[in-house]
């Protein structure tokens, strides 16, 4: 041993626990590793230390002659066994980490008090010389006292450590607690934090989660169901309602296809009938949008089909107009035009019908007429590097070609009839007129039409490149 380790083996021992702690607060969480390495270096030098200079921790300190070299001794030899205990902690933590990741902390937890606690009666029976089953009949008696008096705690750690063990949640899950929704954000000891789609965290005690209902949205990670309830008279009948909420849940792109959704009849009576609409999308995030979308297209189909959601006011549209005048009623193009324009114009439009999987429009042709779709979903299909994809889809009210009709050009989508499809057709001769001379409908058609190639183009661009793995095994490919 060096001269400094002789003559001072005190100070020494006290200055590595300062380097310890010192090291452990620089390093932090940023180097796991590196912490285990350094406390493992620390404590076997401590380790070295003490049992060089005669301060075995499994027997009681050397020097009873000097009192206060004694108790120092006394304390370096506890801090022996506080050390040795933190130490293992860590090192069982970190491999537990690795294989349970943050699910285990728990366990690991109960796992360091234990150690602690096994430590701190060794300690007391070598370092101190006391009698260990005298401590322990105290510490029994102890126990029992204060486990009646935290009766409520302990049932929470105990629940918690239930609810790690059979995993019916983990960090990042959507669940719901007897009714309370959120993120689960964490799992200690007493309580597992929830945070609410308001943004608000909600702090649900282990012992209740143990004995509630839970529901786990997040479980299968690649599907979660949505559904939506329309109510419409009870005097529509129910296929034609079926049939248009059928093509709305078809014109909504994000519904999973496996397993494919439905449209079921839910309850009836004389106040109205409720139809749900449900479905499977791949993330979370999809829900709501998806719901708004899906309402949003089966006012629209349902509006088509005849049929409207059950309201107490009245519908502002009359019902005895003709389906071409209707529908320019629903246009949000051709809803500006006065009403004797709207006259006018549906005596020009013309009713072309196609069947699911005929070509309405193909890529690269140059329209000489718009079309405003009346009932069905339209598939629109785009191309990357020569292969097709389906990059959305129209529903009742939306309008094809309008490309051909202002700019004289072609747009790069194949529009084709996702189901039966009904569309109205207006010559350019008769529109272009009408366009020159309502300028605030050829702004709109532009807008969209801007619309529209910005998005094609955004969808169209080649994708960047996977970004190289970068790993010991890819080196070591690399360089063999």
């Amino acid at each position: 041993m060096p001269s400094v380790l002789t003559d001072h083996p005190l100070l020494c021992a006290l200055a590595l626990i300062f380097i310890d702690i010192v090291v452990w607060r620089l390093i932090g969480s940023r180097g796991s590793r590196w912490q285990l390495a350094v406390r493992v270096l620390i404590f076997s030098l401590f380790s070295l230390l003490l049992f060089n200079e005669g301060m075995n921790p499994m027997q009681p300190a050397p020097w009873p002659e000097n009192v206060p070299l004694h108790l120092a001794a006394t304390g370096l030899q506890i801090g022996w066994w506080l050390f040795g205990a933190r130490t293992l902690t860590v090192l069982l933590g970190t491999l537990m980490m690795q294989r349970v990741g943050h699910t285990g902390r728990l366990l690991q937890d109960l796992l360091g008090a234990v150690i602690f606690l096994i430590a701190i009666i060794a300690a007391l029976a070598y370092v101190l010389d006391l009698p260990v089953k005298g401590v322990l009949a105290t510490s029994g008696a102890v126990a029992i006292i204060v486990g009646l008096a935290l009766q409520s705690t302990l049932s929470d750690v105990f629940s918690g450590i239930v609810l790690n063990t059979t995993k019916p949640y983990q960090l990042d899950d959507w669940i719901s607690i007897d009714g309370t929704e959120g993120r689960v954000t964490d799992i200690d000891w007493r309580a597992t934090r929830l945070q609410t789609a308001q943004g608000s965290m909600a702090v649900i005690p282990n012992s209740l989660a143990a004995k509630a209902k839970i529901i786990n949205f997040s479980r299968p990670s690649d599907m979660h169901g949505v559904s939506i309830s329309v109510q419409v008279s009870p005097h529509a009948r129910p296929h034609r309602v079926i049939e248009a909420l059928e093509r709305a849940m078809l014109g909504c792109r994000p519904l999973l296809a496996t397993p494919a959704p439905s449209v079921a009849l839910k309850s009836s009576g004389s106040a109205g009938v409720e139809y749900e609409i449900s479905g499977f999308v791949a993330s979370m995030g999809l829900k709501r949008e998806v719901r708004n979308q899906l309402y949003d297209l089966a006012f629209r189909h349902l509006q088509t089909a005849g049929v409207s959601l059950l309201s107490t006011g009245e519908s502002a549209a009359p019902s005895n107009l003709s389906r071409p005048r209707a529908l320019l009623e629903s246009s949000s193009i051709f809803s500006t035009l006065r009403q004797e324009e709207k006259d006018t114009f549906s005596q020009n439009m013309h009713l072309q019908t196609f069947r699911a999987g005929a070509m309405i429009l193909p890529a690269g042709e140059v329209s000489d007429h718009l079309f405003i779709i009346e009932s069905g979903v339209v598939s629109v299909t785009l191309s990357r590097a020569g292969v097709p994809f389906e990059a959305g889809r129209m529903g009742p009210g939306e309008v094809i070609g309008e490309a051909g009709i202002l700019a004289e050009q072609a747009v790069p989508a194949d529009f084709s009839a996702k189901t039966f499809c009904s569309l109205y057709r207006i010559e350019k001769d008769y529109l272009k007129p009408c366009l020159e001379a309502r300028q605030d409908i050829g702004e709109a058609m532009k807008n969209l039409l801007d619309l529209r190639l910005h998005s094609a183009q955004v969808l169209t661009a080649d994708l960047p490149p996977a970004p190289a793995k970068k790993g010991f095994m890819q080196w070591l490919r690399r360089h063999t």
